[in-house]
């Protein structure tokens, strides 16, 4: 079985889609050039790295998104090791597309290719900073590990205090599992260079805020319209972490 494909976005459910377009374009993300895949109300921002999907649609939201070519295929493939979907939709007159929900009870959607068109790549960070991780709360780290190990083989990191927390590249993305009780849902974490400007623009714009927010360290957590958290670091809160044990068994298939 190959991974998990490539990520696309993180798509979260957006009543009000104008309203979080000004919420992200005012932080310094651009809205993207979308495909005409999707029936419903759906527009896509990115800071060149990060994308985020709005989407106006029922669906359990929010949900890691990627790309999987031969998505039937892998379907099968992936029922076979014991994967379950919450969602099929495998047929030649529609748009493939695949849901699952991890030990956690977070989404994982796959799509048979992509919904918007490409980042300009000199278009890097928002006024946030870097983007470094997509985060998880989780309540048992190493047995939400043995459900992604399978699909996101690479561990980046790992840490075992003051919380656990552990780092996989997910597609060619930073996806942190934590157990940290500050955590309340999937968030995106940012290193942040410039704590007075992001100060000024939250005031400016009156935007939903907590400094200190308990996460890691973060200095400040900023609250999108839709729900959505992004923390900001002075530094990734990882650092250099330890290496990881070979010997950890985390190839064991979900069953």
């Amino acid at each position: 079985m190959s991974g998990i494909g490539r990520f696309l976005e993180f798509s979260v459910y957006t009543p009000d889609i104008l309203e979080s377009l000004e919420f992200y374009k005012s932080l310094g993300f651009s809205e993207l050039e979308i495909g005409d895949v999707w029936s419903h109300k759906y527009a896509v921002v990115s800071d060149g790295v990060l994308s985020i999907g709005l989407h106006d649609r029922d669906f359990t939201a929010p949900a890691i998104t990627f790309v999987q070519q031969e998505l039937a295929k892998h379907a099968r493939s992936m029922a076979d090791h014991g994967f379950d979907f919450t969602q099929m939709r495998l047929d030649e007159d529609v748009f493939n597309e695949l849901h699952l929900i991890d030990r956690d009870g977070h989404t994982i959607m796959m799509l048979e290719a992509r919904t918007y068109y490409g980042a300009d790549e000199d278009d890097n960070d928002s006024v946030c900073g870097t983007w470094f991780e997509l985060t998880l709360p989780v309540r048992d780290a190493m047995r939400s590990a043995r459900f992604w190990a399978p699909i996101a083989p690479l561990v980046l990191n790992m840490r075992e205090e003051p919380t656990m927390h552990m780092r996989f590249d997910a597609g060619g993305i930073a996806l942190g599992l934590s157990e940290s009780i500050a955590l309340h849902g999937p968030s995106l974490c940012f290193k942040c260079n410039d704590r007075a400007k992001i100060s000024k623009l939250c005031k400016r714009f009156g935007f939903t805020t907590e400094k200190f927010p308990g996460f890691e360290g973060a200095f400040r957590a900023i609250k999108a319209p839709e729900g959505t958290c992004l923390y900001l670091f002075d530094e990734d809160f990882l650092g250099e972490g330890i290496e990881v044990d070979e010997s950890d068994d985390l190839s064991e298939f979900p069953g």
